[in-house]
């Protein structure tokens, strides 16, 4: 295909990668980078294109790649910003509060009303906390998917009453 054919080609395309980068991204600027990249892309692996066939399709595809990458290496460097006009990175460096519950509370106390809970609620409880995940937990207690995410729900939702009666707490 010749450069200025596929020119052509690309231009009646591109009110269409406009409005799908938007869809995309939710944000003008954004939107227009990535159509950008699309069209870099587009025009630096152009002898990939097979002549005849939809290239719309073909320039979709190749945006919806280049989102989803982009996307994944945000999410691998694992920075949220903030787009009001302070722009503070969220997950920047780690602000520790303070946290009252430590100090009114020893672990001692909490395993204790940990150890009230039946075993069908605390095993699965105590293994979701020591970080074993819900699969894991599944093949160990041989039981659905869902029975393990309930118990767990449930074994919070009676500890959380719990440590609310001992302590006398109000809950928001």
């Amino acid at each position: 295909m010749q450069n200025a054919q596929f020119i052509e080609e690309f231009e009646v395309h591109t009110n269409y990668l406009k409005h799908f980068a938007l869809q995309l991204t939710k944000d003008r600027n954004q939107a227009e980078d990535l159509f950008q990249d699309t069209a870099l892309k587009a025009f630096r692996y152009k002898n990939k294109y097979t002549p005849n066939t939809n290239i719309k399709a073909w320039l979709g595809t190749i945006m919806k790649n280049s989102f989803i990458n982009l996307y994944r290496k945000r999410k691998k460097r694992s920075e949220v910003q903030d787009r009001t006009t302070e722009e503070f990175y969220l997950n920047g460096p780690i602000n520790v509060a303070d946290n009252d519950a430590e100090m009114s509370m020893n672990m001692k106390e909490l395993l204790n009303i940990i150890n009230t809970l039946d075993d069908e609620y605390r095993i699965p409880f105590l293994m979701a906390y020591q970080g074993y995940k819900y699969d894991e937990i599944q093949e160990v207690m041989n039981l659905p998917m869902g029975t393990i995410k309930s118990r767990i729900f449930h074994a919070r939702k009676m500890l959380k009453s719990r440590i609310t009666k001992v302590y006398d707490l109000a809950v928001a």
